[in-house]
C-alpha cells in the first residue's frame, strides 16, 4: 500500500522526537498565552511553558476531558479569534452534552493529510471510488473523511447516512471500491443486501474503512465474509480533530498514530500514571499542531495499549492496538466490572447468533439483573425448542466464564433489534 506521507510517516524515532518536543513546547506556550483556562490551570501547580524541556515534561502539564469543553461552551478554549475560524463541528453527544470544536484554515489542510494517511494505508488510490455512508454535518465524520478523500484525488460519493438501499443502488451503479462508515452500519449494509438479493462480493467494493466505535476481530470477520471486503479500522475523536489520529496498514496488527502530529500517553485512568511498556490503560492525546484548539493531555477514556515492535509496512510511527471499550463505559454488575467489548467477543464467537445484539440492565430489589438479547439466524429459531435452548444455555455458560457473572440471555429474531445509523447503541441502563 502506498505511504501518503513518507517524510513523517517513515521518520526516523530520534529526528521524530525532536520534532515532537518543538511542537509540545509551541502547543504548551500557545495554550498559556491564549485560552485563559490552560493558564489558570498552570499557574495553579506553577508550570509555565519554560519548563516544558523534555518529553519526559509533559507530565507536567494539566489534562483535559469533556468537562472542561463543556465549561468553556462555546468559544472558551479557543486560541485565535473567531473571523480566524472557517468551520465549527460538534462531537455525537454519545456519552453526554456535545463539545464544539474549530478550525483555521491551515488546521483543516493538516487534518486533510491526516485522513489521506490513513485512507492510503487502507488501499485508496486516486482511481478509488469512496462512498461516505457518515452523516455529514455537526459530527466530525462525514466531512473529515471527505476532505481526505479529494486531498488523494480519489472519486468521492457524498451519500451520508441512510437509505441502506439506495447505498447499495450506489455501489452498483457507480462502481463504488471503498465503503466509509462505522462497523455497525457495514453489517446493515450487508444484512439489507443479503435481503434483497445483492452480492457484495461479487461487486467493485474492495475495502470498508471503519471507525467511530469499538469493533472486535470477531467483527471483523463478519464484515468482511458479508461485504467481501477487506475491512479497515482508523481512529479519532472530535475534541483533537476528528478522524485522522491514526489507522490500520494492510498487516492489520495495530493502528499506526500519527506521532508527529499526537503525542500519545496510556495512563492508568485512576492515578493518571504511566501503564508499563505494553499495558493497556486510558489512551491520553495531545495534539502538536492545531492553531485554533490547541488541547493539552485530552483524555479520551478509551481503553488500549502501545505497540512498539517495528510493522513490516515500513512506517515507524507506533501502534496503538484496537481500542477495547471505554474507562466511562464499563459496567459494575454486583460489583463485577464489565465491558460491551467483551460480550460481543463471546457472542461473535458461537455459530447460530447474528452480530446484533443489546445489553439491558434492570435492577430486582437490591441486586442488579444483566440481560443480553441477541439475534439469532432464522434456521436456529425455526429448530426444534430444545435447540433453542441448548444454544440459549451455551451463550448463557460462555458469558458467565468470561464475565464472572451470571446473566440471561435472550434469543430474538433477525432484524428486531434497534439499528442505528451513527454510532451503535448497545446498552440500555433500566437501574434508575
Amino acid at each position: 500500500m502506498p505511504i501518503w506521507q513518507p517524510e513523517f510517516e517513515c521518520i526516523t524515532r530520534s529526528d521524530l522526537e525532536t520534532l515532537q518536543l518543538e511542537r509540545l513546547q509551541a502547543t504548551a506556550r500557545r495554550c498559556y498565552d491564549h485560552v485563559p483556562h490552560y493558564r489558570e490551570a498552570m499557574d495553579a501547580t506553577g508550570v509555565t511553558p519554560g519548563d516544558v524541556r523534555s518529553l519526559d515534561d509533559l507530565r507536567l502539564l494539566p489534562v483535559t476531558d469533556k468537562e472542561v469543553f463543556r465549561r468553556a461552551y462555546p468559544y472558551g478554549l479557543f486560541a485565535v479569534p473567531r473571523r480566524d475560524l472557517v468551520r465549527l463541528h460538534a462531537s455525537s453527544g454519545t456519552t453526554g452534552k456535545s463539545t464544539i470544536v474549530g478550525y483555521t484554515r491551515r488546521d483543516l489542510e493538516t487534518w486533510s493529510d491526516l485522513v489521506a494517511r490513513f485512507l492510503s494505508a487502507a488501499g485508496v488510490t486516486d482511481e478509488s471510488v469512496v462512498q461516505v455512508a457518515f452523516g455529514y454535518g455537526l459530527f466530525t465524520g462525514g466531512f473529515g473523511l471527505h476532505y481526505g478523500i479529494e486531498r488523494i484525488g480519489a472519486l468521492v460519493v457524498p451519500a451520508s447516512a441512510g437509505n441502506t438501499r439506495r447505498h447499495l443502488k450506489l455501489i452498483e451503479d457507480l462502481g463504488t471500491t471503498d465503503l466509509v462508515c462505522t462497523p455497525s452500519y457495514a453489517l446493515q449494509v450487508g444484512e439489507v443486501a443479503a435481503e434483497v438479493g445483492v452480492d457484495l462480493s461479487a461487486s467493485t467494493l474492495k475495502h470498508a474503512i471503519l471507525g467511530a466505535e469499538p469493533w472486535t476481530d470477531a467483527m471483523r470477520d463478519r464484515i468482511e465474509a458479508v461485504l467481501g471486503v477487506d475491512a479497515y479500522d482508523n481512529y479519532g475523536l472530535s475534541e483533537v480533530v476528528g478522524p485522522g489520529v491514526s489507522g490500520e496498514c494492510e498487516h492489520k496488527d495495530g493502528l499506526h498514530i500519527f506521532e508527529d502530529c499526537f503525542l500519545p500517553e496510556v495512563v492508568d485512568p485512576d492515578t493518571l500514571e504511566p501503564v508499563p511498556a505494553g499495558e493497556e490503560g486510558e489512551l491520553v492525546i495531545t495534539p502538536l499542531f492545531k492553531e485554533a484548539l490547541p488541547v493539552l493531555r485530552y483524555r479520551t477514556r478509551d481503553r488500549t495499549r502501545l505497540i512498539d515492535a517495528p510493522c513490516p509496512c515500513g512506517r515507524t510511527l507506533r501502534r496503538h492496538a484496537r481500542i477495547t471499550g471505554r474507562t466511562d463505559d464499563m459496567l459494575i454488575v454486583r460489583g463485577v466490572n464489565v465491558f460491551p467489548s467483551q460480550i460481543e467477543e463471546v457472542l461473535l464467537a458461537v455459530e447460530g447468533v447474528l452480530p446484533q445484539y443489546q445489553i439491558v440492565l434492570t435492577r430486582s430489589g437490591a441486586l442488579d439483573e444483566l440481560e443480553v438479547k441477541v439475534e439469532a439466524t432464522a434456521e436456529i429459531l425455526s429448530d426444534e425448542m430444545r435447540q433453542v435452548q441448548a444454544l440459549v444455555r451455551r451463550l448463557e455458560g460462555e458469558l458467565e466464564s468470561a464475565l464472572a457473572l451470571r446473566c440471561k440471555v435472550t434469543l430474538a429474531e433477525p432484524g428486531s433489534l434497534p439499528r442505528s445509523l451513527g454510532k451503535a447503541q448497545r446498552v440500555v441502563d433500566q437501574r434508575g
